[in-house]
């Protein structure tokens, strides 16, 4: 994620975006290709990794009392979103298959699997698969990059196996990092255009992102959504995280904020569901005390004091704004007086706030082996991939794109939806020796640029989608609208007069 700049600056021991506190940042790349310089587009995962190994996974009360803030174990989360009553019926995720991509991947993925299950009191996935379909990983060497990765793959499975213990996981792993040009993006389309083409799952989760405007032309990223048409097509579902600088972001040095609101790619693109972090409000047990909240902790000075070892405010907040590559897809048409003639984004929210941050297990070489707090939109990423999953096994086929039906939920105000109606994305943040503050987007009834259409009751969102899915062949490709509106009437009760 993109808050390395202000936490090298505080000197702290947290890792970050594939980035570990006061390592070097990727300057401009030279394309053989073209003959010229290009600046590099850093694409990094969006996460956030709080600093303290622990021997086990800590409690709500132990992060308080130590850390002023909240961290939660898989199974709070696994109540706050309702899914044991899923769980009670046989919806797991059986038969399906989460596909996760990474750069490097873990060395130790499957034994860090295994402890946080263990940890966790989960039952191991029935299956973990293992490919590198764009060429082989250069063998592990503990540095800033691989270790951010390798931490990155470890939250990815953990919390997509969380949320849908049943289902099978596939991770793909990739041989470079993602850096726009002749390395990166082409070997991500190409292993995730091996995934597809060979049927392998119903889902893949991506967290990890590049600011649109880091694309030395914009006209690039038109050229790297093949995977994607591809999925769209053959009916697989391609989830994004929506970044972890709220609604700033970086340039391609990786350090140096844009000043106006910016939003990433591929989270921006129209056949990809873009995740947003929600905080969430936990006692012991998992249960709400509060309604969720949009992300924000750039002002929380407990958290910031945590992972960076200042107070000073500094991005961290859930992606979410306007794309200047795509315009509005017709699937935002309602919400056209929010997102005006432009793609929006995020479409929907998971947990993913550091004050309320999860606890993975990771035991990689480069940093202590233990349970660390994790946050992000890569939190949240994996986690909805896992709703796609039950509903997938529910509906009896994948669902491919799906983010028409959320806007039809959001209109026909689902049950299983949860609105978010409370917080915002604005940040603030010291650079070049001034203070500058990038005002963002507020959260309210409906679709927003914070939360996008809310986040999930999955006892009740998972039977809901998979209804309106089951309306529709499986491969349909995108559903269209007069198609999206009979399911929603079939599905869902209709909005009441006064709806929004």
């Amino acid at each position: 994620m993109r808050v390395a700049r202000a936490v090298a600056a505080a000197g702290s021991s947290v890792l970050l975006g594939g980035l570990v506190t006061g390592a070097a940042v990727a300057g401009p790349a030279v394309s053989q290709a073209a003959g010229q310089a290009t600046p590099a587009v850093l694409v990094q995962p969006d996460m956030v990794h709080l600093h303290s190994a622990l021997q086990g996974p800590p409690s709500t009360a132990f992060c308080e009392k130590h850390f002023k803030i909240a961290c939660y174990t898989a199974r709070q989360i696994e109540t706050a979103f309702n899914l044991p009553p899923l769980y009670k019926t046989g919806v797991t995720g059986k038969g399906e298959t989460i596909i996760i991509v990474d750069s490097y991947g873990s060395p130790t993925a499957r034994h860090d699997l295994a402890v946080f299950d263990k940890g966790s009191h989960l039952p191991a996935p029935p299956k973990l698969t293992i490919i590198q379909p764009a060429g082989k990983v250069a063998p592990y060497k503990a540095n800033s990059n691989r270790e951010g990765w390798a931490g990155e793959t470890d939250l990815d499975l953990e919390y997509a196996h969380a949320m849908a213990p049943g289902a099978n996981l596939l991770l793909v792993e990739t041989p470079t990092s993602e850096n726009e040009g002749i390395t990166g993006f082409p070997q991500i389309i190409k292993a995730e255009e091996y995934v597809i083409n060979h049927h392998m799952g119903g889902v893949i989760s991506q967290s990890f992102s590049a600011t649109e405007q880091s694309f030395a032309h914009l006209s690039q990223i038109l050229t790297l959504r093949g995977a994607y048409k591809d999925a769209a097509r053959k009916g697989v579902t391609v989830l994004a995280a929506s970044g972890d600088s709220g609604a700033a972001d970086v340039k391609y040095n990786g350090v140096t904020y844009f000043l106006h609101p910016v939003t990433s790619w591929p989270d921006s693109d129209p056949l990809v569901t873009g995740i947003g972090a929600a905080q969430l409000h936990l006692n012991a047990s998992g249960h709400n005390v509060a309604t969720p909240t949009v992300w924000n902790d750039s002002y929380n000075k407990p958290t910031l004091t945590y992972i960076t070892g200042s107070s000073q405010d500094s991005p961290l907040a859930s992606g979410g704004g306007l794309s200047v590559v795509f315009s509005r897809p017709k699937y935002q048409n309602g919400v056209a007086s929010v997102v005006g003639d432009r793609r929006g984004v995020p479409d929907i929210s998971m947990s993913g706030a550091c004050n309320g941050g999860a606890d993975m297990y990771q035991s990689f070489a480069g940093q202590p082996a233990g349970w660390y707090p994790t946050c992000g939109t890569s939190e949240a990423t994996p986690e909805f991939a896992g709703i796609v999953a039950l509903t997938d096994q529910l509906a009896g086929h994948s669902l491919g794109l799906v983010n028409p039906y959320l806007y039809a939920m959001s209109q026909f105000r689902a049950p299983g939806l949860v609105d978010i109606v409370s917080g915002n994305n604005t940040v603030s943040f010291k650079q070049d020796g001034k203070w500058h503050t990038v005002t963002g987007f507020s959260a309210g009834p409906g679709y927003d640029l914070a939360s996008g259409v809310g986040t999930v009751n999955a006892a009740l969102f998972v039977p809901e989608l998979a209804c309106m899915a089951r309306h529709l062949p499986a491969g349909h490709g995108q559903p269209s609208a007069g198609a999206t509106a009979q399911a929603a009437a079939a599905c869902l009760q209709p909005p009441p007069p006064s709806s929004r």
